[in-house]
């Protein structure tokens, strides 16, 4: 019966193939707005957590600071100074932390022949790589051996490198940081960051921890970068580093303002916040202009039922129930809407791909490597999502002319002129 249902369907949607040809245009175009909407949607997710994890997925920043409280026989209002001790201690006694990184910053120049460039040059220890996503693209990344030997050596962020050597290879080089030669070993790979603190990594020059004190006092550490066992116990992490520096510094484990630590879990709500709410907008937008092709549809569907009143009044006279009109022009109202998104879906495609890509983060960071823009491609949830919205439009647009089909007074549509 189905069969039959689908075949009456398309013979009577066959009577005026202009009309359904160009009442499917407008299904086409809704389902082609609702999978692009939907594939930008998706790639400007991308690219946002794409920024946000570059710098470490789970990235966690210990910064000293002030006790806000009285404890362990000290006042309120003492600073508290972070040490390389306080490093060891984290990786002996804190189980949640998979590794951690004395850090000491300072913005100097770097020079290049007659080129200067002040940067911030941040003296670490070779774990600060894995904390930090800080792969190098040239050369080498800095070794315990160079850290032991207080060798003169750096690792320049690609903006850096750029800014200084051009499109030259700069591996090999030597730079002067505050009047002491440095040879480049590496070049890190161009990456484009949320996280960014004491200025840009792309812009960076690393340095061993042991070679920064050579330049500047590094006894105090500038910060502490920590990276928890797992993503998910980001703010358990937080607060067993903070109950530890609390016991050597003496302040109390609650103070927050002792040692300021900041979780990448704090920002991960407005990413998500503000990707989610662009996803649903689209979505909203794309369902509003499939709407406008199902509206078509309805319009078309009611003219039909104008035009086939004394059909409609024959058939009821030979015994159809008005469930059977209803279903005859349910079906006729789906066949014109899936076989419009059907298409739609074959064109798709052949639009994100003559689409390309969409810059949205390379301007910001000043990159045109194209690691920022937006790749717009047809995934599987967006079919998915496309054909669900379809139907519902299909069922809707065929509901009201269905209706007054069914209603119709048998004895008055076979008398209508």
């Amino acid at each position: 019966m189905l069969r039959e249902i689908i075949s009456e369907a398309v013979i009577a949607l066959g009577r005026n193939r202009l009309r359904s040809a160009l009442t499917m245009l407008g299904i086409v175009w809704g389902i082609v707005a609702v999978s692009i909407l939907l594939s930008y949607g998706q790639g400007f997710r991308g690219v946002l957590l794409d920024c946000f994890e570059a710098s470490g997925k789970s990235l966690i920043v210990a910064w000293p600071g002030q006790t806000s409280k009285q404890a362990g026989g000290q006042r309120a209002g003492r600073r508290i100074r972070l040490e390389t001790a306080d490093v060891e201690l984290l990786r002996a006694e804190a189980t949640l932390v998979r590794h951690a990184s004395a850090e000491s910053t300072r913005w100097v120049g770097v020079a290049y022949g007659t080129r200067v460039i002040q940067s911030p040059v941040r003296g670490i220890e070779p774990v600060y790589r894995e904390i930090r996503n800080d792969n190098p693209r040239e050369g080498r990344w800095i070794t315990a051996e160079d850290l032991q030997d207080r060798r003169a050596v750096t690792v320049l962020g690609g903006r850096l490198a750029e800014r200084l050597f051009g499109r030259r290879t700069a591996i090999g080089e030597t730079v002067q940081i505050e009047g002491k030669r440095f040879t480049v070993i590496g070049v890190v790979d161009r990456k484009l960051s949320f996280g960014n603190y004491m200025g840009p990594e792309e812009e960076s020059a690393y340095i061993p921890y042991t070679s920064a004190g050579d330049l500047w006092n590094n006894r105090y550490l500038t910060v502490i970068a920590i990276d928890p066992i797992a993503s998910s116990m980001e703010e358990r992490a937080i607060v067993q580093v903070r109950e530890l520096l609390s016991r050597r510094h003496r302040f109390a484990p609650d103070d927050e303002q002792a040692v300021e630590l900041f979780g990448k879990s704090e920002i991960r709500p407005i990413i998500d916040g503000i990707s989610i709410g662009l996803q649903v907008l689209l979505t909203l937008i794309g369902t509003l202009t499939l709407a406008i092709g199902g509206v078509g549809v309805m319009n078309i569907m009611l003219v039909s039922v104008d035009e086939r009143i004394r059909e409609i009044g024959l058939r009821r006279a030979l015994g159809a129930r008005r469930w059977h009109v209803r279903v005859q022009m349910l079906a006729e109202a789906l066949v014109i809407t899936l076989a419009g998104g059907l298409l739609g879906l074959i064109v798709s495609p052949l639009v994100a791909w003559g689409a390309g890509t969409m810059p949205l983060m390379g301007p910001l960071f000043q990159d045109n490597s194209g690691k920022g823009d937006i790749t717009l491609s047809i995934s599987y949830s967006n079919v998915v999502v496309s054909m669900a919205i379809l139907a519902i439009v299909g069922v809707a647009a065929g509901l009201v002319p269905a209706f007054r089909a069914s209603r119709l007074d048998p004895s008055s549509a076979l008398r209508w002129e």
